[in-house]
């Protein structure tokens, strides 16, 4: 990483849909810092990131300023020095699944040389050996010829950190990285995060975990509502304040869950199945993600997936949704899927959330038509709503808080505000099966507490819900059943186990 530069924001303000998303900022960093940035969804973190890099732009200035000082050079804009800072967020990784970019891991890693979004230009042998480096940094080189999207969430954004390596900014803007990753990667973006004041790199990384904060970290700015309540060097008893341990609510999820588990499955359990695995095998790039799948999904039932980023979670909750097919000599039956009835029948029996269906619906979307999508389990409307559509709609979003965020864009929202419109979007269509593919990623804890309790509430009307996480504090209260995978196959299927099974 190169050293040098200076950032002053100055009585900054910014709207997006004419809302306020940042009030009155004064805030300064500079070269050898590493910032935290702290608070809950909608505080305005994620867009403070994009402001900084340039990605959006500030209200016009009625006194505000902005100043870079790069180098002995000083502009207004981050525009003329767009190569000293990399943004990496939510957003970026998305956007490989939106436009189906498929490239090799070594490939996408090169793209941050060459500054391009996708693979333009050869890369010199120099260059090549920068790749290396990079993947070497994250312990990553197993994935180099990997293709970028049979990778799992996690990998994905560790082969995006690679690519912020590879460019050597002088400053990293890190949004979330730590979203989404298992015990080992997480430990693998922190090695590197904790060493990277060895090399004098500095970065601003948002978190929303008490867990995910290195110990490299040197300053803390704490946002609330879009205003800085608090910048300057990092003091324990802020982060504590602003980001609890969730140890504790991790212990009391698991003692609940352990206790509650039979008695739950007692009440709700019913001998109807919803779907079937037999001997199933997936296959996604020539290459076997899952293996001899054997699990039966029963009425009223709580299952937790959970197994190390690429063991084949997604794969598996998207299978059983319709978006991968089973290879021959494996079976798949869903409940009311014969032949003749289209699967479609029962997806819309379904509610999806998940990161690749947050990814797939475009920018532009207004929350109204996001949410009344889910009537018809579709990415977006072919036509305008009905009443019963909006009728349904705002019932579903009063229920998760967003009635004033119906005619904003999701371009304007969090990254977690969006996920709360997946949610009503998915309570929208009254499904009897909810999967849940990492739903609760880059959530504050409150949100995550009140999302979770919603799906109590789901559990009680004797849905089903399948859920796949690497925390356990995300547990549903009521879970019954956990399945583990390992490298694509069931290490274990069957109820709750005791306490000792740890997260991965």
């Amino acid at each position: 990483m190169r050293a040098g530069f200076r950032i002053d924001l100055n009585g900054v303000d910014l709207h997006r849909g004419g809302g306020a998303v940042l009030r009155d900022i004064h805030w300064s960093l500079q070269a050898d810092q590493r910032w935290l940035v702290v608070g809950p969804n909608g505080a305005g973190k994620t867009q403070l990131l994009k402001l900084l890099a340039g990605a959006v732009w500030p209200d016009p200035p009625t006194g505000a300023r902005r100043i870079y000082q790069i180098d002995g050079q000083s502009s207004s804009s981050p525009r003329t020095l767009a190569d000293d800072f990399v943004y990496l967020g939510p957003e970026r990784q998305d956007r490989y699944e939106r436009y189906d970019w498929n490239f090799t891991a070594a490939a996408v890693v090169g793209t941050g040389i060459k500054r391009t979004d996708i693979p333009l230009f050869p890369l010199s042998r120099r260059e090549r050996a920068g790749v290396t480096h990079a993947l070497q940094q994250l312990d990553c080189l197993a994935l180099t010829r990997r293709r970028f999207l049979t990778l799992s969430y996690g990998e994905r954004r560790l082969i995006l950190l690679a690519r912020a390596l590879a460019a050597q900014p002088k400053l990293l803007l890190l949004d979330e990285l730590l979203a989404g990753l298992d015990l080992t990667n997480r430990n693998r973006a922190l090695r590197w995060l904790t060493v990277s004041a060895q090399r004098r790199a500095s970065w601003v990384l948002s978190v929303h975990r008490r867990e995910d904060v290195p110990d490299s970290a040197t300053h803390l700015l704490v946002l609330q509502g879009g205003r800085v309540t608090y910048g300057g060097p990092l003091q324990a008893n802020l982060l504590e304040a602003s980001l609890p341990s969730s140890a504790s609510a991790q212990r009391a999820t698991v003692v609940a869950t352990h206790q509650r588990t039979r008695g739950a499955a007692r009440r709700r359990g019913g001998p109807g199945a919803l779907a079937q695995f037999v001997s199933a095998s997936v296959f996604l790039e020539y290459r076997a993600v899952l293996r001899d799948i054997n699990w039966t999904i029963r009425r009223g039932e709580c299952w937790v997936v959970h197994g190390a980023n690429g063991s084949g979670k997604s794969t598996l909750l998207r299978t059983l949704y319709g978006d991968h097919g089973v290879a021959a000599g494996g079976i798949l039956q869903r409940a009311g899927v014969i032949p003749g009835v289209p699967l479609e029948t029962f997806k819309r029996r379904c509610a999806l959330v998940s990161p690749h269906l947050q990814s797939g619906y475009p920018r532009h979307a207004k929350v109204l038509d996001v949410v009344a999508s889910g009537r018809y389990t579709s990415i977006g409307l072919n036509e305008s709503p009905t009443a019963a559509d909006l009728l349904a709609a705002r019932r579903a979003m009063r229920k998760f808080d967003l009635n004033l965020l119906a005619t904003r864009r999701l371009g304007e929202l969090s990254y977690g505000q969006c996920r709360r419109v997946l949610f009503a979007r998915a309570a929208c269509g009254a499904p009897k099966l909810w999967l849940l593919d990492e739903a609760l990623v880059g959530l504050d804890s409150a949100t995550r507490r009140a999302l979770l309790a919603a799906l109590e509430a789901v559990l009680a009307a004797g849905k089903s819900v399948i859920m796949a996480t690497h925390h356990r504090e995300e547990w549903p209260a009521s879970a019954t059943h956990e399945l583990q995978l390992q490298r694509g196959r069931v290490r274990y299927v069957g109820p709750i186990r005791a306490v000792r099974v740890a997260t991965t």
